[in-house]
């Protein structure tokens, strides 16, 4: 899972990007202080491996991963060019999906580009900016469809979806909202269009905004205005920036419990990445080591077993599947086994949260 965090310069994007990757990005008070991406690779913590190597008396744990990229301020005008658009617009494009980092903190030392904080202000400039960038992503398209179907016989269907979608983002419309086919949603995946991708919105806070301030409700009640509110998640990056010198995580969970943080920034930020993008976890475990592999919901058995290699994929007779739950009741595979509580499928068994399987292939 790739996440790209966007936001105004002086939002505290790279604030938050140290704080989820204990990372030291620059974060200087003056627009673009990030000039060329950061990128930060975080291990997802799931409280379940731990259990499943005791188990399994596992040498090794291997937790699934994400991948933060702090890509540079976007500002009014950067879908044309403006501030650093073009690299923006080029690292936003490799990306899964954005987080939308939006100051909600006074700060007379910290300047912002509009002199004024209002979040509800900044979170439309960013959304008119990626959609000014769709439109000429869109027309080009349509263009270049025409350009290689001159006679009129070929592309009518791809133009009139896209001419429909162009009309769509003129009205000031993301791609996410167009009332679209799962067919027409596929012709479009392959475009890299910015306001397609799903969007988690953080509600950036200094320590006394913890629990909401004035900005924060103008920013949730602005984000119900287009349904986005349980999207947004309060945030107070440079507090938690903090954490990147503690030793421990004992040590990091009394700090924030100090400040009645119940959930890190790191923590929601992973679980709103989950689902946004509907993604889930399925477990392997054995003397060498247990794993936890990031796929789709909705994943079949044989494409899960793709996931650990294109060889087990290839050469699929069965998965053996045992419930996490079982298993930590029963104490031992064996013992589930025993119980009948490891059940086999097929190719087109669709792998459900906290299964842990067992593929037998032969090539």
């Amino acid at each position: 899972m790739k996440l790209g965090m966007v936001g105004l310069p002086n939002s505290g994007k790279s604030t938050l990007f140290n704080a989820l990757t204990g990372s030291r990005a620059a974060a200087g008070n003056y627009p673009f202080s990030t000039v060329d991406k950061n990128v930060g690779i975080v291990p997802v913590a799931d409280a379940r491996l731990p259990i499943l190597q005791e188990i399994y008396a596992a040498k090794k744990l291997i937790q699934a991963t994400i991948e933060f990229v702090d890509i540079a301020g976007l500002v009014r005008g950067s879908s044309g060019g403006g501030g650093l658009g073009n690299k923006f617009l080029s690292h936003i494009r490799e990306m899964d999906g954005l987080v939308q980092v939006v100051r909600c903190f006074d700060d007379e030392n910290v300047t912002h580009v509009d002199d004024s904080i209002d979040p509800a202000r900044d979170i439309e400039t960013i959304g008119l900016e990626l959609i000014f960038a769709d439109m000429e992503t869109v027309t080009k398209r349509i263009d270049k469809v025409k350009k290689e179907n001159k006679s009129g016989k070929g592309g009518r269907e791809e133009i009139a979806l896209l001419e429909r979608l162009l009309a769509h983002l003129e009205d000031e419309k993301p791609v996410s909202d167009l009332d679209a086919t799962a067919d027409e949603r596929k012709m479009l995946a392959h475009m890299g269009l910015l306001t397609n991708k799903p969007m988690i919105y953080v509600a950036n806070v200094d320590e006394d905004g913890i629990d909401g301030n004035d900005y924060t409700a103008k920013m949730r009640d602005f984000l119900a205005t287009i349904g986005a509110e349980d999207a947004m998640y309060i945030v107070a990056a440079k507090v938690e920036e903090e954490l990147v010198d503690f030793d421990g995580e004992d040590q990091k969970k009394e700090f924030l419990a100090e400040l009645g943080i119940t959930h890190s920034g790191l923590d929601q930020v992973t679980a709103a990445g989950y689902r946004a993008l509907s993604l889930m976890s399925f477990l392997t475990g054995g003397p060498r080591e247990v794993r936890a592999w990031t796929i789709p919901m909705g994943t079949t058995a044989v494409a899960a077993a793709g996931k650990i290699h294109s060889d087990i994929e290839r050469g699929f007779i069965r998965a053996e599947i045992v419930n996490y739950a079982d298993l930590t009741e029963k104490g031992t595979y064996n013992a589930c086994k025993d119980a009948g509580l490891v059940r086999l499928e097929g190719k087109e068994y669709i792998v459900k949260e906290g299964d842990i399987i067992l593929f037998r292939f032969n090539v």
